[in-house]
C-alpha cells in the first residue's frame, strides 16, 4: 500500500523475457476521515492479493470534483451519498458498482488543557472559533451544520465557523490552538492525544452519516477494483474499521443506496 498515485511513478525498464508481468494497480480516493482504516486495510489487501493499492486521501468533494474533471481513479469511498450520488448522476459510477459501507458519529472536541466545560449543543456559545470541515461542501462540515441547524444553534455559531479543507484540518485546529472547540468524527477525535472528546452528538439528534463506495465507471482494471471493494465488506477489513470507531450502516448497507 502506497500513498503516491501511480501515475506519478516513473517508467519501468525495458521488458525482457524473464520480467514477470507488472501487478495490478489501482487508486482509491477516500475521504479523510478514513486514512488510518485504510492504511491498515490497503497492506493487508496487498499481503492477500496481487493487486498494489494506492490512495489519494482528501475531502469528499475536492475528490469527486477530481474524479469529474477526469483524475484515473478506480475506486471512491466518500462520507456521504450527496458526492457519489453526482457522479452517478454523470455516469462515472453505476448503481450496482456502489455499497453502503459505513456509518460514524459527530463528536464535540475542545484542548486537553482547556477550561471550556462543553456538554450539550448551546454550551458551544461559549467558544470564541469552532472549527468545522468546510459547513458548505465538506461531509463532516455539512453533517455537523445540519446538527447545529437541528438544534437551534447554527445561526448563533456560523460567524464563529473556522471552516477547514477537510475534517482532519479541523482536527489540526483544535489541535494547535487556531479554534477553541470543533466538531469532527468520532474515529478522528480517538486517533489524537492533543484533543478530549467533550461530547459525543447522540445519533438520534444528528443527521444520519453514511459512507457510500463504488468502483469508477472509467475504471481500467475493473476486476482488480471490485476485489478492493468486495474486501472493504470482508470480515477482517468490517473488524479494522470497527476497531477505529466506525458503525454498521443502519440498514446494514448492500448495494446501491
Amino acid at each position: 500500500m502506497r500513498m503516491v498515485s501511480p501515475y506519478l511513478l516513473g517508467a519501468a525498464g525495458p521488458e525482457t523475457a524473464h520480467v514477470a508481468a507488472p501487478r495490478p494497480e489501482i487508486l482509491v480516493f477516500a475521504a479523510a476521515s478514513l486514512t488510518d482504516a485504510l492504511e491498515e486495510i490497503g497492506e493487508r489487501f496487498e499481503q492477500a492479493t496481487d493487486v498494489r493499492v494506492f490512495f489519494s486521501f482528501a475531502g469528499s468533494n475536492d475528490l469527486a470534483r477530481q474524479i469529474q474533471a477526469g483524475a484515473p481513479a478506480d475506486v471512491f469511498l466518500s462520507a456521504n451519498t450527496d458526492r457519489m450520488d453526482e457522479l452517478e448522476a454523470a455516469g462515472l459510477v453505476r448503481r450496482e458498482d456502489r455499497i453502503s459501507l459505513l456509518s460514524n458519529r459527530l463528536a464535540v472536541i475542545v484542548s486537553p488543557l482547556s477550561d471550556l466545560d462543553l456538554a450539550a449543543p448551546r454550551d458551544l456559545s461559549r467558544a470564541r472559533r469552532l472549527a468545522l470541515g468546510d459547513p458548505q461542501a465538506v461531509p463532516a462540515g455539512i453533517y455537523a451544520r445540519r446538527w447545529l441547524e437541528g438544534c437551534g444553534m447554527w445561526d448563533l455559531l456560523r460567524g464563529r465557523v473556522v471552516p477547514t479543507l477537510d475534517v482532519r484540518a479541523a482536527l489540526a485546529a483544535v489541535e494547535s490552538g487556531a479554534a477553541d472547540a470543533g466538531v469532527v468524527y468520532r474515529t478522528d477525535a480517538a486517533i489524537s492525544r492533543r484533543v478530549r472528546v467533550a461530547f459525543e452528538v447522540p445519533a438520534e439528534e444528528a443527521p444520519r452519516i453514511v459512507y457510500p463506495a463504488a468502483v469508477i465507471a472509467t475504471t481500467k482494471v475493473p476486476e482488480a477494483a471490485r476485489s478492493f471493494l468486495e474486501h472493504l465488506q470482508s470480515a477482517g477489513a468490517q473488524a479494522v474499521f470497527t476497531r477505529l470507531g466506525f458503525e454498521p450502516v443502519e440498514d446494514g448497507g448492500g448495494r446501491g443506496r
